[in-house]
């Protein structure tokens, strides 16, 4: 029988290196692989926060380059149509002088056409000829202007021949010497005419209408007598 040594507990072994058991060291394992997983995760945030920032900058690049060759070619654009506007205009203008200089050399010829009109001489062949060569001249937009009794017009009209008329209360055209000539609004050769004046002293044209509608209204009234 052995004796039992009076207030000796039993204590679990250590280990001679003072190492723990596998169970007091699986807390710290935890805790230290959380720490691990925690420092990569906030490394991959930072790099995507970078990256964003970078794919942000190049967006602001490409708007900015977008923005920039979208107003080239809006400018580009304008240029283009001014340029076509101004040819077709360039166009049309040669065109007119062009036309212009042909039927001006045409004006003695169809002179001479009205002149053998107001004669009698427009007849036959010499006729035929004749009104086809006006047609093709009114086709290419040549237009006769000029007759008689109209007011007179420095800029459409040339005054070979002056007087005074008692019957007029303007500048009047009264005969046409030469027929005028035009394309469209220009003038390719003024109407020769002869000009009458009112008389000097005569009435305006206003005060001889006030005049004349009083004598009308003094000879509607009755006769107070």
């Amino acid at each position: 029988m052995s004796e039992e040594t009076p207030g000796f507990d039993e204590k679990p072994e250590v280990p001679a290196d003072g190492t723990p058991d596998d169970d007091a060291a699986e807390p710290k394992a935890a805790a230290s692989s959380k720490e691990e997983a925690a420092a990569p995760a906030g490394d991959s945030a930072a790099a995507r926060g970078v990256q964003e920032t970078a794919l942000l900058a190049q967006l602001d690049q490409a708007r900015t380059a977008l923005g920039e060759r979208t107003a080239d070619l809006q400018r580009l654009q304008a240029e283009y149509q001014n340029y076509r506007r101004r040819v077709e205009r360039d166009r049309i203008a040669v065109k007119e002088i062009a036309v212009a200089s042909l039927l001006t050399e045409l004006l003695p010829t169809l002179d001479d056409i009205g002149r053998a009109r107001e004669h009698g001489e427009l007849v036959g062949g010499f006729k035929s000829v004749a009104e086809s060569l006006e047609t093709a001249a009114a086709k290419m937009g040549l237009q006769q202007f000029g007759k008689e009794g109209e007011p007179f017009d420095p800029t459409i009209h040339e005054a070979l021949m002056h007087s005074y008329a008692p019957d007029v209360t303007e500048d009047t055209c009264v005969a046409i010497l030469q027929p005028g000539y035009r394309i469209g609004e220009r003038t390719i050769r003024p109407a020769r005419v002869a000009v009458a004046e009112p008389q000097p002293g005569a009435a305006p044209k206003s005060e001889a209408a006030e005049g004349e509608s009083a004598s009308d209204k003094d000879a509607d009234a009755p006769d107070k007598g």
